[in-house]
């Protein structure tokens, strides 16, 4: 491999040039103008408008800006020892709004949950792309990411003004080194320059979540208990189940003799519709135990659904337990919507619907049962993620088994 060193016009500049062997380009068969393929090929010269015809042709690589020839030279050594070792990475004219917007995001559409390539999607274009997008591609480094993680924690709101959490800029970042880390793998890089960067820390005060105690939540079943959705309001109550994975239950999935239903799907809202989605691990999908009342509570709910159908000309079988009085899915939101009317009316305390899994949880635990269990029964892909969340709960169940050994030995 053949490289040369040169003084350029500024005595105080140095600059190599290296051969990194050859690399697909097109020539103008008019003009003889060369452009390399790094991006999507050319129909004709921008120059003269000539054919262009496909080749491979030797390329150099210029890099100036040394103050010294020995600062050059060694610049150069490590160059050509990448190329050698065939980690060199041709520099590409690319910019991070095309590639963000361009390859990246078309070519893991299809590899990812709807919900994940949303969130990937919101990420670039409301945050990424507007700072970071101008940038070359080979240009970004973690000097400039950590600017643009601090931008965005002070201001950084899509709606209206206002900072973003840090868990949200975290999110960001974990969007953005995925992005990387495959420009990465499809040698655009040679290496990751999100992994050098320093996204804010998480708080290190337990954030408290919204649940009732057991007097609370027996008085919201029994304001309840006529309404129409009383069952789904229970089921929730009684397993800790997610709001979509109530919602997304058929009949099929209720075994009656067993005391037992099956999770499989979840309704997910996606912006203006409403999507089947499958669980995210092994565990998420799963077989929950019911106890008699909340089975009594779902036979009554069919009965009242066949009186539906029956009165209903109009009516749709979807097979779902949940579902509207012409029998179409239940809107999630709605669904939200619905249980917020019902706590002002009863005048509870204020939490969203999601907070009916934290109340069970919470009670599950504090009452003794064990974490492996609740675990289970809530879809976690480990025992310890539900640990480091309910936390807060251990301290009581600690105390209480030091007294309970301690009333052992008395």
């Amino acid at each position: 491999m053949r490289g040369h060193i040169r003084r350029r016009g500024d005595p105080g500049s140095w600059e190599f040039i290296i051969d990194v062997g050859m690399a697909a380009a097109q020539r103008c068969q008019s003009c003889g103008k060369r452009f390399w393929m790094e991006r999507k090929p050319r129909i004709a010269c921008p120059k003269c408008g000539g054919e262009l015809l496909e080749t491979e042709e030797r390329r150099r690589k210029t890099q100036a800006g040394f103050a010294t020839r020995k600062e050059c030279e060694a610049a150069m050594n490590k160059a050509m020892t990448a190329v050698e070792e065939h980690t060199y990475i041709v520099p590409s004219r690319i910019t991070m709004r095309e590639y963000l917007l361009k390859e990246w995001l078309p070519a893991i559409k299809g590899t990812v949950r709807p919900t994940t390539y949303a969130s990937y999607t919101m990420h670039v274009e409301g945050h990424i792309v507007p700072a970071l997008g101008s940038l070359q591609l080979d240009r970004v480094g973690a000097q400039a990411i950590n600017a643009f993680y601090a931008k965005i924690l002070a201001s950084g709101r899509l709606q209206g003004k206002g900072s973003l959490s840090p868990a949200t800029v975290r999110r960001v970042h974990a969007t953005l080194h995925r992005a990387l880390k495959d420009a990465v793998r499809w040698q655009r890089l040679s290496v990751n320059p999100v992994d050098a960067a320093d996204p804010p820390r998480g708080q290190s005060k337990q954030r408290e979540l919204p649940a009732w105690n057991a007097e609370q939540l027996a008085g919201f079943l029994l304001y309840v208990k006529d309404d129409r959705l009383f069952a789904f309001w229970r089921l929730l109550s009684m397993t800790g189940c997610r709001r979509g994975e109530a919602l997304g239950l058929t009949w099929d999935d209720l075994d009656v003799e067993a005391a037992t239903m099956t999770i499989r799907r979840a309704l997910v809202p996606l912006g203006a519709t409403v999507i089947v989605s499958e669980p995210k691990t092994a565990r998420g999908r799963r077989r929950i135990a019911l106890d008699p009342l909340t089975i009594e509570t779902l036979k009554a709910h069919a009965a009242h659904q066949a009186d539906e159908q029956t009165r209903c000309d109009s009516w749709s079988e979807t097979g779902y337990i949940f579902t509207t009085e012409e029998g179409q899915p239940l809107d999630p939101h709605r669904t939200s919507k619905a249980f917020e009317r019902h706590l002002r009316a009863a005048a509870l305390p204020r939490i969203p619907l999601h907070g009916l899994r934290h109340t069970y949880a919470t009670l599950a635990l504090s009452s003794g049962v064990n974490p492996r269990i609740v675990s289970g029964r809530l879809g976690h892909s480990t025992v310890a993620l539900t640990l480091d969340i309910y936390s807060h709960v251990l301290p009581q169940a600690d105390q209480e088994a030091a007294d309970r050994i301690a009333a052992l030995i008395q």
